[in-house]
């Protein structure tokens, strides 16, 4: 999915004071504003939707802008108040294994659930800065990673906003008070509740994805092939023990070598002879696009793989099916001719 922002001149917005911000001044806060939009929506879609509507509202009112606080903190509170407003009054999102418990491989596909119902993968690009330490780009990628986002999602919108800002964003207490326009004190005693309820739902823990790591990428090259050839004994020998496979838009989830091999030999046996393709790192973990056999005897979309490593070890298998959408979004094409 491409960005192509907001062209806006002079002439379409409000006459601006000589010495207020340029729109290219604004723009350039895109993509961070989009990864705090994406960790309090869940939905990358929504994220970019979210910026692009507080970009507008910024450049509409950039002769008001009068610099008591800096641009950034500005962009931010606006960017905040639209996200609080697409928040109000719906449920949070969710993955599969939040909704109950895990199914057997024989379980029917039961009815697709709505979009609004599930966090979303997003590719890296699109939400982390680009960064040269590799230690910070570790910290960044592990900040959007989905068992986390599963978690922030279970907090009300301000906690949620004041710890995304406090400890992923590193803001200090008074700038998050001068953005939310409340007090220090009350920053602080969001946070404290925030983490207690964090506390208590810890997310499950997963190796950091290391993209120039040998072993990880010689496991993730042994999966692909044993996806491709559909070599399901060689392919389990990879899972951890309690390996979890989700795939959204059902809430059906599976744990366990058995259940998914067994799922992948019966009501998903359609996966027999995909082509599997390595994309952008998504919510700062391997990802792969997977076009399955079409009845016309070509390949047809199938799924976002995203990949959760554990001990060496693949823990999470996240098949994520909205082709439609988010194949363009991780630069595929909706059809594959091979």
């Amino acid at each position: 999915m491409s960005h192509t922002g907001v062209h806006m001149t002079e002439s379409t917005a409000t006459e601006a004071r000589s010495d207020a911000p340029s729109f290219e001044e604004l723009e350039q806060y895109r993509r961070e504003l989009t990864g705090y939009a994406y960790r309090m929506l869940g939905s990358s879609f929504e994220a970019e939707d979210a910026v692009q509507e507080s970009l507008i509202r910024a450049w509409r009112a950039i002769d008001r802008f009068e610099g008591r606080s800096s641009l950034r903190t500005w962009l931010y509170r606006i960017t905040t108040n639209v996200c609080f407003d697409m928040l109000e009054g719906r449920k949070r999102r969710a993955r599969p294994m939040d909704l109950g418990p895990a199914s057997t491989a024989d379980t029917m596909l039961p009815a697709p659930l709505p979009e609004i119902t599930w966090i979303e993968p997003v590719p890296d690009s699109i939400i982390l800065p680009p960064s040269t330490d590799p230690a910070e780009a570790v910290i960044s990628r592990e900040s959007v990673r989905l068992a986390l986002m599963t978690t922030l999602q279970r907090l009300p919108a301000r906690q949620r906003a004041v710890l995304i800002l406090r400890e992923v964003l590193r803001w200090k207490a008074d700038e998050v008070a001068d953005l939310l326009e409340t007090t220090v004190t009350s920053v602080n005693s969001a946070l404290q509740r925030a983490r207690a309820t964090l506390s208590e739902i810890e997310p499950a823990e997963s190796d950091p994805f290391l993209p120039m790591d040998e072993e990880q990428q010689a496991l993730l090259s042994r999966y692909v092939d044993a996806f491709e050839r559909y070599d399901l004994d060689s392919l389990v020998t990879l899972l951890h023990d309690d390996v979890v496979q989700s795939m959204p838009p059902y809430d059906l989830w599976l744990r366990g070598h058995a259940d998914i091999r067994g799922w992948f030999l019966g009501t998903g046996v359609g996966c027999r002879g995909s082509v599997v393709m390595p994309v952008e790192s998504a919510n700062g973990l391997p990802a792969f696009g997977q076009y399955k056999p079409g009845p016309d005897g070509g390949y047809v979309p199938w799924a976002i793989q995203v990949l959760e490593i554990s001990q060496g070890r693949i823990a999470g298998l996240n098949f994520f099916l909205d082709t439609t959408r988010l194949f363009p979004l991780f630069g595929l094409p909706l059809v594959y001719e091979g």
